[in-house]
C-alpha cells in the first residue's frame, strides 16, 4: 500500500484527511472504519467500502496490523462491508482487489465466496514504487444470499441510532 509509506505524516495534514475522510462519509462515496479490538481499546486496523469501482459497484478495501494478522479480523470486516453494500447501500457487485503475493489479503474474498476474475498483470505499483500485479475478485448480488459472506451477523444503525438491518441470523436477505 503506497499510502502507507508515509504514515502517519504531519498533524495539520492528518486533521485535512480526517475530515475529508468525514466528508466523503457522509456523501457514501467512501464508507471508511476503524477495526478494534472487541474492548474498543486498540485499533486492529481499517477498511472502507469504496465507491470507486464504478457505477452500482462497491470496493472493499482492508488492512490489519501486522500484529493481528490471520485472526479473521479482515474477513469478518469484509463481510460485514459486503453485507452493507448489498443491503444498505444497494450496489448489485462487490468487489475486492489485492496483491497475488499478499496470500492473507487473498484469503478473505476465497472464503467469503468471492470470484477470482482477472490478474492485471502491473496495474499498479508496490510501495517502492515498482509495478506490481492485481488480483480482482467480485461477488454478485445474485450470488450473495448463499455465500459464506451472507452469514456474518451484523448490526447496524445510522446516526440517530435507527437500525438500518433488520435482526437476522445470517444466510437471508
Amino acid at each position: 500500500m503506497p499510502w502507507a509509506r508515509d504514515e502517519p505524516g504531519e498533524p495539520d495534514a492528518l486533521v485535512q484527511r480526517l475530515r475529508r475522510f468525514r466528508d466523503e462519509f457522509d456523501l457514501g462515496v467512501d464508507l471508511l472504519y476503524a477495526i478494534f479490538d472487541r474492548e474498543g481499546r486498540e485499533v486492529l486496523g481499517g477498511t472502507g467500502l469504496h465507491a470507486r469501482a464504478g457505477e452500482g459497484a462497491g470496493e472493499i478495501g482492508y488492512w490489519i496490523h501486522a500484529a493481528h494478522v490471520r485472526q479473521g479480523y479482515a474477513t469478518e470486516a469484509a463481510a460485514a462491508l459486503t453485507r452493507v453494500a448489498f443491503q444498505i447501500v444497494g450496489v448489485e457487485r462487490v468487489e475486492i482487489r489485492c496483491d497475488p503475493k499478499n496470500v492473507a489479503s487473498a484469503g478473505v474474498p476465497r472464503k467469503l465466496g468471492f470470484t477470482l476474475e482477472a490478474v492485471l498483470d502491473a496495474d499498479t505499483v508496490d510501495v517502492d514504487g515498482r509495478p506490481r500485479d492485481t488480483m480482482v475478485w467480485s461477488l454478485l448480488r445474485d450470488a450473495y444470499p448463499t455465500s459464506p459472506a451472507s452469514a456474518v451477523k451484523i448490526e447496524a444503525f445510522d446516526a440517530l441510532g435507527r437500525r438500518l438491518l433488520p435482526r437476522t441470523s445470517g444466510h437471508d436477505e
